[in-house]
């Protein structure tokens, strides 16, 4: 039974050389996007801002805001992570809630990058407790942020 022709192309080795090269050509595209990095998704109808904390070569960091409009994901750290343990607070932008936790951290009300945590009043920022997010040593890692596991409503 005769092979049956790609792209009006009747040689079968012809047809293998095609196929082969559009393979070849796609394989940059497939390893561009599956690049390692820290998400944070917005799974609420409202914006929401994040800031994140991390342990460096600096000490203790804690860095915002990144804005994440409702229903969508942004990467809040890009790259291989190189910490087994991230830190996230975050509030939407109505004031109704907030996802916290309970290891301080500095912030301040317009975009920051803090190093230290101690003293925050004294240096001027805001004291908030941050959630931290165990990665267990991997490269990349989501949060998800949802109504339910949001502060400051009533939850079902």
């Amino acid at each position: 039974m005769p092979s049956r022709p790609i792209l009006g192309l009747r040689s079968p080795i012809a047809a293998a050389v095609l196929t082969l090269g559009l393979s070849v050509l796609s394989l940059p595209l497939f390893a561009a996007a599956a690049h390692a990095d820290f998400r944070v998704c917005n799974g609420t109808q409202a914006l929401v801002g994040v800031a994140v904390g991390q342990r460096t070569a600096e000490g203790w960091v804690s860095e915002g805001w990144w804005r994440i409009p409702a229903t969508t994901c942004r990467s809040v750290i890009e790259g291989e992570l190189q910490s087994r343990y991230y830190y996230i607070y975050a509030e939407d932008a109505e004031g109704v809630g907030r996802w916290a936790g309970d290891i301080d951290m500095c912030i301040a009300e317009n975009e920051f990058k803090i190093v230290g945590v101690k003293d925050c009043f004294a240096r001027g920022y805001q004291k908030m407790g941050f959630r931290e997010y165990d990665t267990g040593g991997q490269g990349s890692w989501m949060v998800q942020l949802t109504e339910a596991a949001r502060e400051g409503t009533d939850q079902p």
